[in-house]
């Protein structure tokens, strides 16, 4: 499978969003998803995916921080679709460990203790929805941070043996926001209160003119960490 993505990169490389999507959930059809953080690139992605295959499987994970706001998209993106967006939770049990250990807002004290939360939150809720999958789609563009330079089309998520598709790479956020507007997509109001970038409520700030997008995530480390693991590369 790592060498099938390497192949498909190569052939869809620079190829349009729709077109690279259309092909991929035909040949994986029922082994695809979406995964959503229900931000302005997987809105539009939801979108996309909703007018080639309304049954494709689009979920989201609920860490349990999140803005309001979020919470309100999910419903206005749900009713807006038709479409049951699949909701994986943490599990009680390890939140309440953690939290007790590390305290409520562990994720300020240090890295590991961010990762650790992310860990939780994200990643082994992550693990569950991508039972039985073969493809993931994420809205993963290269201009997003310095973490994201490398990132390709089409890849191999070693950590979790997926192909990982990532659509609007090329896109630029002038892209995704002419997308929003001419499609009348539903997005999060918070996009136009500074926050380009939405997580979890207490790791997530409004950003400053020229800042990097991603600058108000995680904004009390260097940028060079600033992931929470979901997107981690190996070759």
């Amino acid at each position: 499978m790592r060498e099938r993505a390497l192949v498909l990169n190569e052939e869809f490389k620079g190829k349009d969003a729709l077109q690279v999507l259309t092909w991929f959930m035909k040949e994986y059809k029922g082994r695809i998803a979406l995964s959503s953080s229900m931000g302005a690139e997987d809105q539009v992605l939801t979108d996309m995916v909703m007018r080639i295959d309304p049954e494709v499987k689009i979920f989201t994970l609920d860490t349990g921080r999140l803005f309001y706001e979020t919470y309100e998209l999910i419903e206005r993106t749900s009713l807006r679709y038709k479409k049951n967006i699949e909701i994986y939770f943490p599990s009680p049990a390890e939140v309440e460990r953690m939290v007790t250990e590390k305290g409520i807002n562990l994720f300020y004290q240090s890295i590991e203790n961010r990762k650790e939360c992310c860990r939780v939150r994200k990643i082994e809720p992550l693990k569950r929805a991508f039972k039985g999958l073969e493809v993931w789609i994420c809205g993963l563009r290269r201009n997003q941070s310095a973490t994201r330079t490398e990132n390709q089309m089409v890849e191999w998520d070693e950590a979790n043996g997926l192909i990982k598709l990532n659509p609007l790479i090329d896109w630029s956020e002038q892209d995704v926001w002419e997308y929003i507007k001419a499609n009348g997509v539903p997005y999060n109001p918070l996009h136009d209160k500074g926050f380009p970038s939405i997580g979890c409520q207490p790791c997530t700030r409004a950003i400053e003119p020229g800042e990097d997008v991603r600058a108000g995530r995680w904004w009390w480390e260097n940028p060079e960490t600033k992931e929470c693991g979901l997107h981690n590369r190996k070759k």
